[in-house]
């Protein structure tokens, strides 16, 4: 018999079904997975299987048993004996799930004390023995630090330990692998395989489908609620039946050359879920000429626009040891390319990022920031040296955004406020000179329309407000645009479509961008050049092409070895060594 079965699983909220009709079963020591854009379903599934559904659901199915348990009857009380010690769960926003006001060992000691009898002294050396299997660095150190102070990679690791503390037979995993570099990601993968090895079964909700292809021997996919492709993973995936499933799978980036578009276009038999003209070239900035073959730029194409010179940050950690965290980095940014930078968990990425854009202070080191004046004359400036007015000046040159656009909203503001309080603030705009046009001018340049800007961001979905997040940031015209992690969280359908609309928007305006990113396919898609970090040195820099095909470090080499691929039906299981296919 096997673990899971769920039969006909149909769950609405207030009448409308998220989920329609979903069947499929998990054998011990089989991974399933469950693939579709934002909004199919897929979480709200895998909720049901832990009784986190939510208030206001209904839940009705023919068949749903957990080891012959039946979900549909158990109580709050019930659930809580299956919770944690038979059934894992690691969400995907590691930042919300774990506490942010106790350290990460606390919570998973907190696990362990629930699902063992394990006592105190037993839980301390389990709590480091976890965070070392996850691929925690420095673990004894790590269990002191709060959410706060780890880096997106290793919060994600810490609430993978947790959810694997009590030793579940069925761990559910909701996108485990999002916020993870390429190395770190492979140990996970060798992990979720060593538990199915072991007899457990795995249920995966991702949009990374070369993940799905490494952990997964059966795959659901799931559109609108509803199943619309079923079978053997690699099977489905080497002769995908429906149009969306092939949608899905051309709008890998990794999947095609830097400069081509990853959208199907008109007559695909499948359409972008976003609204606005997606696929269309964007409304150019009003003096940035039209949108045509070749673009007309804002500035010199390859003029200098920002240069790191030898850039070090030292922070102090909670045993009051003093630590490196970037390292005599230098590079430049021109105008109208992108540089990408890679390079594992804690290698000084954002922290390298933050000092460029002026958010950080650098501990030695400068960087120059090369804006315009009024009169549109070029004008550098040193962050560390600037006065008062020109760094407020300079704020306008450069711009960010974030992987999580949400947290850097106000949620008490409009779309149409958010785009407003930028226009002003930055002087691109008053009251008088149509700040509700430049608005709606920005929204369209996004492929959004005057009808969001009454729309609060928690009514727009994960592309919606990412879109949102680059009209903001183009409010101010900037030279150079700092990305963190920017399509990290959204499904491959909207990943697509927004780096399409970055390319538009790079090619009409001329911007640069400085784009960092633990997805080595994305960054070979967009990037020109790219810069490699390891524990917060640069060990290679140069042309994407040169340094993907022909990689000189060893550390270059094991990051573009890590990365999962689709792999055909018939070939052996795990990574294959090499570039991104281009």
């Amino acid at each position: 018999m096997s673990l899971v079965s769920i039969e006909n699983l149909t769950v609405s909220f207030g009448g409308h079904e998220a989920v329609s009709d979903v069947s499929f079963t998990i054998d011990r020591g089989e991974g399933v997975a469950i693939v579709g854009e934002s909004g199919s379903g897929k979480s709200v599934t895998a909720r049901t299987l832990i009784g986190l559904t939510g208030d206001g659901a209904c839940v009705a199915a023919r068949r749903a048993t957990f080891d012959g348990i039946d979900l549909t009857r158990l109580r709050e009380r019930q659930w809580r004996g299956i919770r944690g010690s038979r059934i894992g769960f690691v969400m995907q926003d590691a930042l919300v799930s774990l506490d942010p006001i106790r350290p990460v060992g606390r919570e998973i000691d907190e696990a362990l004390r629930v699902s063992t009898a394990l006592g105190r002294a037993e839980r301390d050396r389990r709590v480091i023995e976890l965070l070392g299997r996850v691929g925690v660095p420095h673990p004894e150190l790590r269990a002191r630090q709060l959410p706060s102070q780890l880096s997106g990679g290793l919060r994600q690791r810490a609430l993978i330990a947790s959810a694997i503390a009590g030793d579940p037979e069925l761990l559910i995993a909701d996108e485990p692998t999002t916020a993870l570099d390429v190395t770190v990601q492979a140990q996970i993968l060798d992990l979720l395989d060593d538990l199915k090895n072991d007899g457990r079964a795995l249920l995966v909700i991702s949009h990374d489908l070369a993940v799905v292809s490494r952990v997964a021997e059966r795959l659901l996919v799931v559109r609108q609620g509803r199943v619309v492709e079923a079978g053997d993973t690699r099977a489905v995936f080497a002769a995908p039946q429906h149009e969306y499933t092939r949608a899905l799978l051309a709008a890998i980036p990794a999947e095609h050359a830097r400069g081509t578009r990853l959208v199907p276009g008109a007559g695909s038999g499948w359409e972008p879920t976003l609204v606005g003209a997606v696929g269309a070239a964007p409304v150019p900035w009003a003096s940035s000429g039209s949108v045509d073959g070749a673009a007309t730029h804002v500035g010199e194409v390859g003029e200098v626009v920002a240069r790191a010179e030898g850039v070090s940050k030292d922070f102090v950690g909670p045993d009051g040891v003093s630590r490196t965290v970037v390292d005599d980095v230098s590079f430049e940014v021109r105008a109208g390319e992108t540089l990408g930078i890679v390079g594992e968990s804690g290698s000084g990425k954002t922290t390298t990022g933050r000092i460029v854009v002026g958010l950080e202070a650098p501990t030695r080191g400068s960087v120059w920031i090369v804006g315009r004046r009024d009169d549109g004359e070029p004008v550098q400036h040193d962050w560390a040296t600037a006065s008062r007015a020109d760094r407020r000046a300079l704020r306008r040159d450069v711009q960010i955004i974030y992987q999580d656009p949400l947290s850097s909203f106000d949620p008490r503001y409009t779309v149409g406020r958010v785009l407003a309080e930028a226009l002003t603030v930055s002087g691109r705009a008053t009251r008088s000179t149509g700040v509700r046009v430049r608005s709606i001018e920005l929204l369209e340049q996004v492929g959004l329309g005057a009808e969001h800007l009454a729309r609060r961001p928690l009514t727009l979905s994960g592309g919606q407000r990412q879109r949102v997040a680059i009209a903001r940031a183009l409010a101010t015209e900037p030279r150079l645009i700092l990305l963190d992690e920017p399509v990290s969280a959204l499904d491959v359908s909207v990943q697509a479509q927004v780096l399409d609309l970055l390319a538009d928007v790079q090619g009409a305006t001329g911007v640069a961008y400085l784009f960092i990113s633990h997805d080595l396919g994305v960054i070979s898609h967009v990037s020109d050049r790219v810069l490699v970090l390891k524990d917060g040195r640069v060990v290679e820099q140069g042309d994407i092409d040169d340094v993907f095909a022909r990689p000189q470090h060893a550390y270059t080499q094991q990051l573009l070895a890590a990365i999962p691929r689709i792999e055909p039906a018939g070939a052996s299981a795990g990574a294959s060594a090499g570039a991104p296919a281009r």
